[in-house]
């Protein structure tokens, strides 16, 4: 179950704490993310995630938002945020340890180096996977995905829709989209869900599902191509229209 200390001004997480009540938090691998880049904000962040929950342990915390070039050295800076999960899982507080980001792959392969350089290694990674992410124009599913499943870490895909825009193509259906994500080598797929109708369309999309050959794969590739030349309906690579972090600096510490 996905979440983020930011989302809904914290009203996210403390709904899906107050819905994993009686017995049911068990039943769950409970994940949220971060936006903290200190360690002072990162472990006020940690603790506020963790009573907003109404859990005494996250089972996967990540970096959220990295997109910008100088987030991977804040982030492993001497008192930086990455001193703080290392302290919180030190006491059970989290269990794993990745980062989300959606800007550029150039940015998630930095943080992957720069935590190698710092000697560590992240668990999971969080990143845009999609039919229009298929093609060239900073592809994660060319550039970031084979160095996690190289490197033997957890592929969580998000961004399916690219928040509806990518349906606003015309090219795909939802079921379509969510068909091309799953058949890709991935640990998870996250998709959002916010009414029953949407809840129904994934529901729908794992009950047909049969893993796409490859003729099937190219044949929605070559639909999607002349949309996703240019990243028209990619906005979280070129806009600032999912850049929460952005809009909100002191977020960050």
């Amino acid at each position: 179950m996905d979440n983020c200390w930011d989302y809904n001004n914290g009203q996210s997480e403390i709904r899906m704490g107050k819905a994993l009540r009686d017995g049911y938090r068990e039943k769950v691998f409970l994940m949220t993310k971060i936006d903290g880049r200190s360690k002072e904000e990162a472990s006020r962040q940690i603790d506020e995630s963790l009573k907003r929950l109404q859990t005494d342990h996250i089972d996967l915390l990540q970096h959220h938002e990295i997109i910008r070039l100088d987030d991977p050295d804040r982030i492993f800076a001497e008192g930086g945020a990455h001193e703080a999960l290392l302290e919180a899982k030190k006491t059970g507080k989290i269990r794993h340890i990745g980062f989300t980001g959606h800007k550029d792959p150039s940015i998630h392969l930095r943080m992957l180096q720069t935590a190698s350089d710092n000697g560590f290694r992240f668990e999971t990674v969080q990143l845009p996977l999609n039919v229009m992410d298929g093609h060239q124009f900073r592809s994660f599913q060319h550039q970031v995905l084979p160095v996690l499943l190289k490197d033997n870490i957890g592929v969580l895909a998000m961004k399916t829709f690219g928040d509806n825009f990518i349906l606003r193509s015309n090219t795909v259906t939802p079921i379509e989209a969510l068909h091309y994500v799953m058949s890709l080598p991935t640990s998870v797929v996250i998709t959002g869900i916010d009414t029953p109708k949407i809840l129904d369309q994934a529901l729908e999309a794992v009950r047909t599902y049969k893993k796409l050959d490859e003729s099937q794969l190219t044949a929605m590739l070559d639909r999607t191509r002349t949309a996703a030349t240019k990243g028209a309906f990619e906005l979280y690579k070129t806009s600032n229209h999912f850049d929460g972090t952005n809009r909100n600096p002191h977020w960050l510490g």
